[in-house]
């Protein structure tokens, strides 16, 4: 099942965090754009979250060392989001050199704008203090 939508057609609060809803993630593409993106996550301490069209496909970009107090994910939340880009990756979703690491994560080849923009506000829940769940980056 997909709860990837469980990020929200709107903002939602969760422990006085704010969520970003899939529409609202930003269109990254483009150096310029990108950079000016990152400039204002690390000017505002919040984690870096963004999607760029690569040729037919997009790709998802996190990035948690823009944030202030840094939000270190724990064990059980990286394990289920390396889980889920496991689960994507063998299910042809998203290519084989996507990345899930400890504060950076790229998700690349996704086929569609809409897709990817739920696969950001989904690695953005996880990304939050308290973390939302982890399970919404599952599959269809």
């Amino acid at each position: 099942m997909d709860v990837i939508h469980a990020a929200g057609s709107a903002l939602m609060s969760r422990g006085g965090f704010l969520l970003c809803p899939a529409a609202l993630i930003p269109d990254v593409t483009g150096i310029d754009v990108y950079q000016a993106a990152y400039r204002a996550a690390r000017h505002q301490h919040t984690v870096f979250i963004g999607i760029e069209r690569d040729t037919n496909r997009w790709n998802v970009k996190a990035d948690t060392l823009t944030a202030r107090p840094h939000p270190t994910l724990d064990d059980h939340t990286h394990h289920a989001v390396h889980r889920a880009v496991t689960q994507l990756i063998n299910s042809r979703e998203i290519r084989s050199d996507s990345l899930a690491g400890s504060v950076y994560f790229v998700l690349y080849g996704v086929t569609t704008e809409h897709r990817a923009r739920q696969l950001a506000a989904a690695l953005h829940a996880a990304t939050r203090r308290p973390p939302a769940p982890a399970a919404q980056l599952q599959t269809d």
